[in-house]
């Protein structure tokens, strides 16, 4: 049979993304219209454990929906890996009287969400990370407003690259994941996008495509190089002296995690909040919300973990046909 919940609770865990405030607002207000008690955790995991816990109403979540970052706050909680940690929490949340949480964020989010389904608390995980890394969807919350907000400081950063005649190397975010550089890439029309998924670490290819494209009258590139390749300074240093073309680093930072959300970014995770209360209410745990070709779909939390999930092939090749 399934187990009756009565009170639910939302949480923000690892980093922060565009549009987590609208999907902690979706789950508060889908909560309270079935009848169910909303609570708040405050930073993550780190605050379950210190039974940061608070009553939530409509009004909470009142103004938020456009508001960057997250409520309700975040924290990294390695303790949380251990057993005993895990169990703790679990008895926390019985004391609390919380019987379902939904937990947005990335996949060390979701191994926490499956620890505690595992002690008996009905647990349901949204993607929320700017990333794109999470195989189980195609989309997560933060991503688009990521990816927006870079390709803004792009196209400001090709303006003075253009007016003197520079080669700009642009870093943006993504550590083992090249979504932002590929979208990025394309969408600012860089000459080349460096992933980490897919560069090959051949510099003198670049090199030598740079000096081929001065001599046919090129006068300025764009780089757009991922968070995990990184050494942008000293690849701008050792391009300079290689070509002779005067070649500038920017790091992006963390500005593409910040900043008012996407239509986009608003709306699925509206979606994605309230489906996951819409889980909860079905009595169903330790599951994943997921966008899935246009559909929101759910799997289970230990066979998302379980999913790869790589560059999609014909945007590498489009990318760079049309850097030519």
């Amino acid at each position: 049979m399934s187990k009756e919940i009565n009170t639910i609770a939302v949480l923000t865990s690892g980093g922060d993304a565009p549009g987590m405030n609208a999907c902690i607002r979706a789950v508060v207000r889908t909560g309270l219209a079935a009848g169910k008690t909303v609570k708040g955790i405050r930073r993550g995991y780190a605050g379950l454990l210190d039974e940061d816990i608070f009553d939530m109403s409509a009004k909470s979540v009142s103004d938020t929906l456009q508001r960057g970052g997250t409520i309700l706050g975040t924290a990294r909680c390695l303790e949380f890996k251990q057993p005993e940690v895990q169990q703790r929490a679990a008895s926390i949340c019985n004391k609390h009287g919380i019987d379902g949480i939904v937990v947005i964020g990335g996949d060390g989010s979701f191994q926490g969400a499956e620890k505690l389904a595992s002690f008996g608390v009905n647990t349901i995980g949204v993607p929320g990370t700017i990333d794109l890394d999470i195989a189980c969807t195609d989309y997560t919350i933060g991503f688009d407003t990521a990816v927006n907000t870079a390709m803004e400081a792009i196209d400001k950063i090709r303006d003075t690259s253009t007016s003197h005649e520079r080669c700009s190397i642009i870093e943006v975010m993504g550590r083992k994941a090249g979504y932002i550089a590929e979208w990025c890439g394309i969408a600012n029309g860089a000459e080349e996008i460096l992933t980490y998924e897919e560069y090959d670490h051949d510099e003198n290819r670049i090199i030598e495509n740079i000096k081929h494209m001065r001599r046919i009258g090129k006068k300025h590139f764009i780089i757009v190089n991922a968070e995990g390749v990184g050494d942008s300074e000293n690849m701008a240093k050792r391009i300079q002296e290689a070509t002779g073309m005067e070649t500038r680093a920017t790091i992006i930072g963390h500005i593409q995690r910040g900043g008012s959300p996407t239509a986009t970014d608003r709306v699925y995770a509206s979606l994605m909040g309230a489906k996951a209360v819409d889980l909860l209410c079905e009595g169903k745990s330790n599951r994943v919300v997921a966008l899935k070709h246009g559909e929101l779909v759910d799997f289970d939390i230990n066979e998302a973990l379980k999913m790869q999930k790589t560059l999609d092939p014909y945007m590498v090749d489009v990318s760079k046909r049309l850097s030519r």
